[in-house]
């Protein structure tokens, strides 16, 4: 379980845990024979095609290769097996790179190249010093499901008997109001919340639910907006 910074709506805050619980299958497939299935990751090449151009000069004379034999194919690699993977990075003659610099590159719409400079990552900060705070800004419920596509959804967990209290009065309070309270990262709660370093920023709505004594806080995560079409305006037939 992840940990969260997060304050309630009187700016006091705790450090509590958050997970997202799987989607349990009501269908499983099975072989013929009854048994599950199970999923296997195997090596289906050794060599690509730049790497067999730059073996052989070019394109005529690869495809000359496989006709008379199989170069792409290393007998002793591929249909292994795999378990574990690591991401790497090859240089152009496809030697492992150790230095590697993170380019970002924006387009114009005809495809010539505007503007490049280096990829920053920017840090995660659902465990920052500064909590992710409740903005006082509440959405009813059906409208936000008009206006936001919630993509992702994690349950806000407890973690000690204060902590419980903690977000059961936040839960209440949200239920009592039927509606979703839009927090965000930053000291005024209006910066996006991102999960990871360099991830994607999406903003965050808190759902809360209470009965017998028991609660369900929500974080719903969107980073899609849908727009209706200016006034005076239809959409076409």
């Amino acid at each position: 379980m992840r940990a969260i910074n997060l304050a309630n709506e009187k700016k006091r805050d705790a450090a509590v845990g958050f997970e997202a619980l799987p989607r349990r299958q009501t269908v499983k497939m099975v072989l013929p024979d009854g048994r599950e299935q199970t999923n296997v990751k195997f090596l289906k090449s050794a060599a690509d095609l730049d790497d067999l151009v730059r073996r052989y000069g070019d394109l005529t004379a690869v495809g000359g290769a496989i006709i008379d034999g199989d170069p792409e194919v290393d007998m002793e690699l591929v249909g292994k097996f795999i378990a574990k993977t690591h991401k790497l990075y090859l240089t152009e003659a496809g030697d492992i790179a150790y230095r590697v610099t993170l380019v970002q590159v924006l387009y114009n719409p005809d495809g010539s190249e505007k503007e490049r400079h280096d990829l920053t990552k920017t840090q995660s900060n659902v465990a920052a010093e500064i909590p992710i705070q409740w903005s006082g800004r509440k959405f009813a419920k059906d409208a936000a499901l008009r206006k936001f596509i919630f993509t992702r959804k994690y349950q806000i967990r407890h973690t000690s008997g204060l902590t419980f209290d903690f977000l059961y009065e936040m839960a209440q309070s949200l239920q009592e109001s039927d509606s979703l309270m839009f927090v965000g990262a930053g000291k005024k709660g209006n910066e996006p919340i991102l999960l990871t370093a360099g991830g994607e920023p999406y903003r965050g709505f808190l759902e809360g639910r209470v009965a017998d004594g028991k609660y369900c806080l929500i974080l719903h995560l969107t980073n899609m907006e849908l727009k209706g079409l200016p006034q005076g305006q239809e959409a076409d037939a």
